[in-house]
């Protein structure tokens, strides 16, 4: 036998070790808790069963068992809704929380991911600060400290976190016309600038291709809380050449940095449905 059909023989058996770990009353529970959550009803328990994969007996089940242990709540006019045992938790949850402890989980999974490094970003004036940064264990890495503060019209991030300012507001932050200009490509004036801005709000999140730092590519989406006005950006950063070599990079980085960003906006409160772009 081959080593890769070997692999491939340890690797199913890994899968299967943890599958028979999986207990399946829980992950069908947490179907349900994760569809009423999502704004789901239960006042067709058969619609309910299609949706979580289940029988309508067995939705029945779960939900007498949610029910007693407070994690949903029966309506007066029929259906359920979330129970106050689960706001209590996950209130729990978050107030033990905040940006940057919830970012550094998101950013870890990201880095991993993409082996790229990742960063949450915050503005500060007219400038971005880098707060955190998740590395991969590669040679090739975005050269960019944990504190460093960069005009924020220069790197992606910061373009995010200005994107939605209005010109008066830019000018007041940035100063006048020349802006300063790190290669080529970073825009000179106010007038490119909003170009630039305008582009990105479109597209959901920011690219730079070299534009800051020569061979290092990067994609950033914008964070928000309750407020229309991004409070931080995520971010990823890596080697052009990764880009040329693997044609679908381009494309799994923008979805997995908007998601990342997503992520973390809903743990701060945002509840705004669905993904930009």
């Amino acid at each position: 036998m081959r080593k890769a059909d070997l692999q491939d023989t340890d690797n199913a058996e890994g899968d299967d070790a943890k599958a028979q770990q999986l207990v399946s009353p829980v992950i069908r529970g947490l179907r349900l808790l994760r569809y009423m959550a999502e704004g789901g009803s239960t006042a067709n328990l058969s619609e309910v069963g299609r949706r979580i994969d289940v029988n309508r007996i067995t939705v029945m089940r779960l939900l007498a068992t949610l029910e007693h242990e407070g994690m949903l709540e029966r309506l007066p006019q029929g259906g359920h809704q979330i129970g106050f045992e689960f706001l209590k938790l996950a209130s729990t949850v978050l107030a033990a929380n905040d940006l940057t402890s919830f970012a550094r989980r998101i950013l870890t999974r990201l880095s991993e991911s993409l082996q790229l490094s990742a960063y949450l970003v915050v503005r500060d004036g007219g400038h971005a600060l880098y707060l955190l940064r998740e590395m991969p264990k590669t040679a090739l890495v975005s050269n960019i400290q944990v504190g460093s503060r960069i005009a924020a019209h220069l790197t992606t991030p910061g373009r995010v976190l200005i994107a939605d300012l209005p010109p008066d507001t830019l000018r007041d932050l940035l100063g006048n016309d020349p802006l300063p200009t790190a290669t080529g490509q970073s825009p000179g004036t106010h007038a490119r600038l909003a170009q630039i801005l305008a582009a990105d709000r479109e597209r959901g999140c920011a690219w730079s291709f070299s534009a800051f730092e020569p061979g290092i590519d990067s994609c950033a989406a914008p964070v928000h809380d309750r407020s229309p006005i991004a409070i931080a950006a995520i971010s990823v950063a890596g080697p052009h050449q990764r880009f040329e070599l693997d044609p679908t990079l381009h494309e799994r980085v923008e979805r997995e940095v908007k998601v990342a960003a997503h992520d973390l906006s809903i743990l701060l409160g945002n509840r705004q449905d669905g993904l930009q772009g």
